[in-house]
């Protein structure tokens, strides 16, 4: 099956042009947004480990540990990472439970266990069935990997919190809207899920910077 890919600026003005027209909550997305960013990750196993050193942090504290950890883990690939020992990965910044869990991925891809070469032909579902195997990798960290290191069009990831909080702002809903409800939101955005993501990861951003500036 052949995947329509987020490459390059240009994809993401299309895309952002088709979800204004479409849908009157994207237009009004769009004009506090204008076009996101592109957003574009390494694949394989730099990427998947991009993702996990960043879940759950701040944009500034991911990349000061990714930055570390790219330095101490030269050429950054599953075997030499499995060659560092832990004091060393501790010292980059990560947590016990994610040097375990990128330990996992590095020792399935050198063994073979997981080819991540075979997820760029494959369908979201048997990559997410792929991924999520791994001890340590949920349904978001595979869907991330299919938005931005495989770079998707229609990728989503209905369970991610600030787009369920930027869904309910955006759409007017009453109620921030679970993932079941989140997936059948998103339906009207086909096939750009993926930059309406983009588009309603910027207009969080945007949204809570402003409440943050106003006085108290």
């Amino acid at each position: 099956m052949t995947h329509r890919l987020i490459e390059t600026e240009a994809d993401i003005a299309e895309a952002t042009a088709a979800l204004a027209d479409a849908c009157r909550h994207m237009a009004g997305v769009y004009a506090v947004t204008g076009e996101p960013p592109l957003r574009r990750r390494e694949n394989g196993f730099p990427g998947l480990a991009r993702i996990i050193v960043g879940q759950q942090l701040s944009v500034a504290s991911a990349s000061a540990i990714w930055g570390r950890l790219e330095r101490a883990v030269k050429p950054f690939d599953a075997g030499t990472f499995l060659r560092k020992r832990n004091p060393t990965l501790r010292r980059c910044g990560l947590s016990t439970g994610k040097i375990r869990t990128l330990t996992g991925i590095a020792d399935a891809v050198s063994s073979g266990r997981l080819e991540l070469g075979v997820l760029e032909q494959a369908d979201d579902a048997d990559i997410k069935e792929m991924l999520t195997a791994l001890k340590g990798i949920g349904p978001w960290t595979a869907d991330i990997y299919i938005m931005f290191c495989l770079g998707r069009a229609d990728g989503w990831a209905p369970g991610d919190l600030a787009l369920r909080y930027a869904a309910q702002e955006s759409c007017g809903l009453q109620d921030i809207p679970d993932e079941a409800e989140m997936l059948a939101l998103a339906e009207r955005w086909r096939p750009w899920r993926s930059v309406a993501a983009r588009m309603l990861w910027a207009y969080y951003g945007i949204k809570r910077s402003q409440k943050n500036a106003q006085p108290a």
